[in-house]
């Protein structure tokens, strides 16, 4: 079966989107989901569990240092990342992306992957584990899949 890609490169530098309206509602819905959950996130130094992997320790053997840095650090990448999420949802519709929007997707989409697969406690040295249909994590399983998927389609097409 042959299946078109979703992004193609172009002369031009951008990158042609065809991905389905469903794809389109999906990643909708999850952009606004990371949203809340990164602007939920208290400003005190205190992550949510899921989020650890977007706010990684800098000095994990040192809790001082490390609440400082979070402290300085965390209003950089939360606007950083607010602002990519506002990229990709404002382009979600879009028939084409430049490369500096390109690279706000595959930031984006790999920061949903992480607090998705933080959430199911996937690591990176997993092999891929598709859950019996009766599983409750098994809809938030296939969307890990498919997020890791469309990630490496992202990168693919960047890197060419």
């Amino acid at each position: 079966m042959f299946f078109d890609r979703r992004f193609r490169l172009k002369r031009n530098g951008n990158v042609e989107i065809k991905i389905a309206e469903d794809e389109r509602q999906l990643l909708s819905s999850l952009i606004e989901q990371l949203r809340e959950l990164v602007l939920s996130t208290a400003p005190e130094g205190a992550v949510d569990p899921s989020l650890r992997r977007l706010y990684p320790a800098a000095y994990a053997n040192d809790d001082q240092h490390e609440v400082e840095y979070q402290r300085s650090m965390r209003d950089q990448l939360l606007e950083r990342r607010l602002s990519h999420l506002d990229a990709v949802e404002t382009t979600l519709n879009d028939s084409e992306l430049n490369q500096e929007t390109l690279n706000y997707w595959i930031m984006s989409i790999n920061d949903l992957r992480l607090v998705l697969g933080t959430h199911l406690d996937v690591s990176e040295e997993d092999e891929p584990n598709f859950l019996d249909d009766d599983d409750p994590q098994q809809h938030q399983s296939a969307i890990y899949h498919y997020l890791s998927h469309l990630l490496g389609e992202l990168v693919e097409v960047a890197n060419n």
